[in-house]
C-alpha cells in the first residue's frame, strides 16, 4: 500500500459519527477518500463550504468547486457554502471537531511548526493558526522524516510555532503516536516496523507501552 495512502486510511478512522472535520493542503485531503460510508461525517473548507466529499472523477470536475488549495472536490448532497468570515467563525468558535494538516515539526508538548520552510518565501501560515487553536482535536498526518532524512518528531521544535500544545495525534508511514502529557507515546506500528527503526528515526524519546498495536 502507498505509504500516503495508508497515512489516510488510518485518519480516516478517527473520524466518528456526526463529526465536523477540516483537512489541510496535500496529503490530509486524501482523508476523504477514505471516510466510512457509514458514518456521517462532514468535512469544512476554510474558503467557505461545508460537504467536501472524495476527490473527483475526470467527469465530475468542476472547475469553481475547490478547496482551500485550490484542488477539485466534489460537494456531497446536504453541502453548503459561505463567506470566509462565517467559514471562520466556525474554526475560531470551536465547533470544528477534528482537524488534519500536515507539519514540518511537531515535539512531545504537542507544540506545532508547519508554516516556515528554511530559505524559502512563504505566503505565511493561512488559515492553520485559527484551525488547530479552535478545533477539538488536532492531528498530524507527515512523513516521519525529512527528504534528507532529519527528525520530525523532536524534544523541542526549532522553527517558529504555529501553535503551542495542540497535537493530540500523530500518523506516519511507520506509526501512530499520542502527545500526551508524559511525551510520546507509541500506539500502533506499521506493518514490518520495528520499535527500533521509529525510534532511530525520532527527534523525541518515544514511550513504548506493554502492548503496541499493528497500524491497518
Amino acid at each position: 500500500m502507498d505509504k500516503r495512502e495508508m497515512i489516510a486510511r488510518r485518519i480516516a478512522d478517527y473520524f466518528k459519527e456526526g463529526d465536523l472535520g477540516n483537512l489541510g493542503i496535500g496529503l490530509p485531503t486524501l482523508v476523504a477518500n477514505y471516510l466510512p460510508a457509514d458514518r456521517n461525517v462532514m468535512l469544512h473548507s476554510e474558503n467557505g463550504f461545508i460537504g467536501i466529499g472524495p476527490t473527483p472523477k475526470p467527469d465530475e470536475i468542476d472547475k469553481d468547486m475547490v478547496n482551500a488549495g485550490g484542488h477539485e472536490v466534489t460537494i456531497l448532497p446536504g453541502g453548503c457554502c459561505f463567506d470566509s468570515s462565517f467559514s471562520f467563525l466556525l474554526a475560531r468558535g470551536g465547533h470544528v471537531d477534528i482537524t488534519v494538516l500536515g507539519a514540518l515539526e511537531v515535539d512531545e508538548k504537542g507544540n506545532l511548526a508547519n508554516w516556515m520552510v528554511p530559505g524559502k518565501m512563504v505566503p505565511g501560515m493561512g488559515g492553520a493558526m485559527d484551525l488547530v487553536v479552535g478545533a477539538k482535536k488536532v492531528i498530524i498526518a507527515m512523513e516521519h522524516t525529512t527528504k534528507d532524512g532529519a527528525p520530525k518528531i523532536l524534544a523541542n521544535c526549532a522553527l517558529p510555532l504555529t501553535a503551542v500544545g495542540v497535537v493530540k495525534h500523530v500518523v506516519t508511514e511507520l506509526g501512530v503516536m499520542d502527545i500526551t502529557p508524559e511525551g510520546v507515546v507509541l500506539r500502533e506500528l506499521a506493518p514490518d516496523v520495528t520499535i527500533e527503526e521509529i525510534q532511530s528515526k525520532t527527534g523525541a524519546k518515544l514511550i513504548i507501552p506493554d502492548n503496541v498495536g499493528c497500524m491497518v
